[in-house]
């Protein structure tokens, strides 16, 4: 073999290789493993509080810190995914200039895969920021989990029922949690009630299979009660996102990833046989 056919050769190998190593090592292999992360959301569930301002920064200072403007009673944000670490909340008044004093503060620590709903709750006087730790792990396909979220200063304990059913929660006190419950999926008409029957409101809510809620009881801006259901994780949707088992979700990233590089080795290949080919040629003329 000529000098010029073993560069070829020997090129070729080498390019291969160079081609070859992310598709024999996997699809993480191309690039670094991303930092493990988990999921904080914002509350504000105090009825008689105003807008308010929320920041969220990083107490290592290695994420931009992030502003939520003009949250209001009953809003319940997405999650946001951040990486592992400390982070520091904060709210002052909607339209207060960054370096006010903060009204409240509070910190929350971020674990892998973990979840966690950053609250302002009680009535303004007492107001606080709780942390609630989120189970966004996913049921079993044939059922669903829910927990409810007591935000209604109208309805101090309340009890929550299928309408003409059996009674799913009992003396729910104001500003607190329960915990996640595994109920049937499907479509359930509740009825949530003050334990002393004066103030009711019904719901009629869709549980899919193998998913997560977190039912809200707020006070209703014109009188009474307001139910709002809010998927926590979603078989389906991917809520949050890439957090838990979300179907193709997991699989996507290697479908994607894996024919790019085969379709960049094949590609490699072909180059340097064409190359061959024409020194080869270019050979016999000269001959």
């Amino acid at each position: 073999m000529s000098t010029a056919v073993q560069r070829i050769a020997a090129f070729t190998a080498a390019l291969l290789a160079t081609v070859a190593m992310p598709v024999l090592a996997g699809p993480g292999a191309a690039a670094a493993a991303p930092a493990a992360s988990g999921f904080v959301r914002l509350a504000h569930l105090s009825p008689d509080t105003p807008e308010v301002d929320v920041y969220l920064n990083s107490q290592s200072g290695g994420i931009p810190g992030q502003v939520f403007r003009g949250v209001g009673y009953g809003v319940l944000s997405d999650y946001q995914s951040l990486p592992v670490g400390g982070y520091t909340v904060a709210m002052r008044p909607s339209g207060a200039a960054a370096s006010a004093p903060a009204v409240l503060t509070t910190q929350v620590s971020v674990a892998a895969g973990r979840a966690y709903t950053v609250a302002g709750v009680g009535r303004y006087a007492d107001l606080g920021l709780r942390v609630l730790t989120d189970d966004i792990s996913l049921p079993d396909q044939n059922q669903a989990k829910v927990r409810i979220i007591q935000a209604s200063v109208r309805a101090p304990v309340l009890d929550v029922s299928v309408s003409g059913g059996p009674s799913i929660a009992e003396h729910i006190a104001f500003a607190t949690t329960t915990a996640y419950q595994l109920v049937a999926p499907g479509t359930w008409q509740l009825q949530v009630q003050t334990s002393s029957g004066s103030a009711r409101t019904q719901l009629s809510v869709r549980l899919g299979e193998g998913s997560v809620y977190s039912l809200l009881i707020l006070d209703a801006a014109g009188g009474g009660l307001e139910a709002r259901l809010k998927t926590d994780a979603s078989r389906r949707g991917g809520v949050p996102t890439g957090g838990v088992d979300t179907g193709a979700g997991g699989d996507r990233t290697s479908s994607w990833q894996m024919p790019a590089a085969g379709a960049l080795l094949v590609a490699a290949a072909l180059a340097v046989g064409y190359g061959v080919m024409r020194y080869r040629r270019r050979t016999a003329r000269v001959l």
